[in-house]
């Protein structure tokens, strides 16, 4: 066994749909994946990722975060059949989604999004970055929920009402607006626009600059500025999982019953 994989944390290896490295400073390398291609989101990602964050948070060797998602898109392929949901399944949906992104905010360093791509599913993960990078070919989205027949309550109806102020963010989230990464930065949604190939180099760049200041100044700083956050999280997510989980429970009552009726026919 060599020194390195003496030092490599065990929970780089725990999770199937994430990839971790480390560099010399400490800026951890997060990329979301499956099977080492683009993300195909489903019930296994949700499961590491609100686990995953945790190890994260408590690692204190690491120094700035920087979150991705693999190959030419962030999230964008859903993987999910809701159709079979039941009190059971979003009861472990409900557990999850309440701790997701409030652990996401309770990684005490600077987090760098880097939004590679199409980014329809979960960009909030991205976009709660304390810096936001994005590919000139990037596009944002929320397609999991209004247009999927769902409620937009496991925190996205907190993050883009937040990046884009109630009006909008209300619009964006019933009519499926797509916006162009030149619009998302336009809009404030995110901080740089730059070719696919310059965005990794970028990011580290940034990373490395913040590792180098003093690890407690970054910490507390990353402490003060998602205080608001958090307690939009907190008073939010409850409820509106709570009524998530309804609308699809619902949803499915209704696809039971026309399936019955065209078997009447």
């Amino acid at each position: 066994m060599t020194r390195a994989d003496r030092d490599r944390p065990a929970y780089f290896d725990a999770y199937p749909t994430i990839a971790f490295d480390r560099d010399d400073l400490g800026v951890l390398t997060v990329r979301l994946h499956s099977d080492d291609g683009p993300v195909r989101y489903s019930p296994q990602h949700h499961h590491d990722w609100v686990r995953a964050f945790v190890d994260i948070a408590d690692d204190r060797d690491n120094r700035v975060m920087i979150l991705t998602g693999t190959g030419d898109s962030f999230i964008d392929v859903f993987a999910w059949d809701e159709r079979t949901a039941d009190a059971q399944m979003w009861d472990v949906i409900y557990y999850e989604g309440k701790h997701l992104l409030r652990r996401l905010l309770d990684i005490e360093i600077p987090v760098i999004g880097v939004v590679n791509g199409a980014a329809t599913i979960h960009a909030e993960l991205a976009l709660l970055s304390d810096i936001t990078l994005a590919s000139e070919s990037a596009i944002l989205q929320d397609k999991a929920h209004v247009l999927a027949g769902s409620v937009p309550g496991d925190g996205v109806q907190v993050v883009w009402q937040e990046l884009l102020g109630p009006n909008r963010g209300r619009y964006f989230l019933l009519t499926g607006q797509v916006l162009s990464a030149a619009e998302a930065l336009d809009l404030g949604v995110v901080n740089e626009v730059m070719p696919a190939g310059e965005l990794m180099p970028r990011a580290r760049e940034l990373a490395r600059e913040l590792a180098a200041r003093p690890v407690l100044q970054m910490r507390y700083t990353r402490v003060v500025l998602t205080g608001r956050l958090k307690r939009l999280i907190d008073e939010s997510l409850s409820n509106g999982l709570a009524v998530e989980g309804l609308a699809i429970l619902d949803s499915v009552r209704l696809a039971q019953e026309a399936a019955a009726a065209n078997q009447d026919e």
